[in-house]
């Protein structure tokens, strides 16, 4: 017995990727496209809604359900046919559609759409949406809404009464302590929910795409995507990511991290510790220590599993699947799974155990 445990501590000595790789999260991939019944292959985003998933895309806004797509288009009442963001009213299952032509509340079949002439919208051209209680807040063009749905009152906000100094706000989340925005060249703007009071976070090298302070605060100006999880601050940009928990901020590089990309178009925090990053070069997973790498291969489009340990050593692992695109625009959760929004497709990742 002890000369057998000999010869495996000697083989994996000899092969340390079999002793050292993480464990880490490993799918199976499924994946949609207009062959199957996807509207369009360009998915802006994807929001899972118990059993009906919705993804938002150049042609509609398509849901799945029971194995079947249905397609809402502007001759069903939508705003636009982009739609760019989701989000869902846990309380009442009403799905609203943020569009480049306005925002649309899908509830029970029927469609309202607001925009700036039939409402307080600020813009016409909405980002991304993000629904708190009775409070449906809008990233826009020309600043921030936030609409009222039990008073029906809107508010605006923009350069005049918050820190804001570029208006072009491009992602929000909304939770019940604070509400942030992406501002696009303008970094971060937080809304403190009990004090209704607003802050801003910058990149302390201004709008240069070289890093001179790294975690001296946000990595970069130009912000995609926030994440507020276990009062943590997760922000993706076009030139890296930041974490910030209050006091510290640690940015995150492709030369000393396993991101794929500095170009992040979303980040989605499932705790303190994790998030998944959506960027051009393949779908990333951070667990606070170890990275793992999903795509097609860069190369050959290839599966593509890549796992990144704390020392920088990096372990490719077998895979026969892979997401449907490496431009990666956002995800969301299904229990195990997770659904991807791709520039070439909608991806199923069904967990491995």
């Amino acid at each position: 017995m002890k000369a057998l445990q000999r010869l495996i501590a000697i083989l994996l000595l000899a092969v340390p990727s079999l002793a050292a790789t993480p464990d880490m999260p490993k799918f199976r991939w499924e994946n949609f496209t207009t062959a199957n019944g996807l509207p369009d292959n360009h998915v802006f985003c994807v929001l899972v809604d118990g059993k009906r998933i919705w993804a938002g895309t150049e042609d509609g806004l398509a849901k799945f359900e029971d194995g079947t797509w249905t397609v809402i288009r502007p001759a069903d009442g939508l705003a636009h046919r982009a739609v760019l963001g989701l989000a869902v009213d846990k309380r009442t299952g009403d799905i609203w559609a943020a569009t480049m032509g306005g925002l649309s509340r899908v509830s029970a079949g029927r469609i309202d759409t607001y925009t700036q002439l039939n409402s307080g919208l600020s813009n016409d051209v909405v980002y991304s949406v993000s629904v708190l209680n009775d409070e449906v807040w809008t990233a826009t063009a020309a600043g921030a809404s936030r609409f009222n749905t039990k008073t029906g009152q809107w508010s605006l906000f923009n350069e005049r009464n918050t820190p804001m100094y570029e208006i072009w706000t491009y992602n929000v989340t909304a939770t019940p302590e604070k509400v942030y925005y992406a501002v696009w060249g303008g970094g971060v703007l937080e809304y403190d929910v009990k004090t209704e009071r607003w802050k801003d976070y910058n990149d302390p090298d201004g709008e240069t795409e070289v890093v001179v302070f790294k975690d001296q605060g946000l990595i970069h100006e130009i912000t995609t995507s926030v994440s507020y999880v276990d009062k943590i601050l997760w922000v993706a940009t076009y030139f890296g990511d930041s974490r910030y928990d209050g006091r510290n901020w640690h940015n995150f590089l492709t030369k000393d991290s396993g991101l794929p990309s500095n170009f992040t178009n979303q980040v989605k925090a499932i705790d303190a510790n994790r998030a998944w990053f959506s960027t051009d070069k393949g779908l990333a997973f951070y667990d606070g220590t170890n990275w793992a790498v999903y795509r097609p291969a860069l190369e050959n489009g290839a599966p593509e599993m890549l796992v990144r340990d704390a020392s920088g050593k990096t372990t490719p692992v077998t895979v026969t699947s892979a997401p449907a695109h490496n431009y990666i625009l956002g995800v969301d959760f299904q229990g195990d799974d997770i659904w991807v929004a791709t520039a070439k497709g909608l991806s199923h990742g069904i967990r491995q155990k």
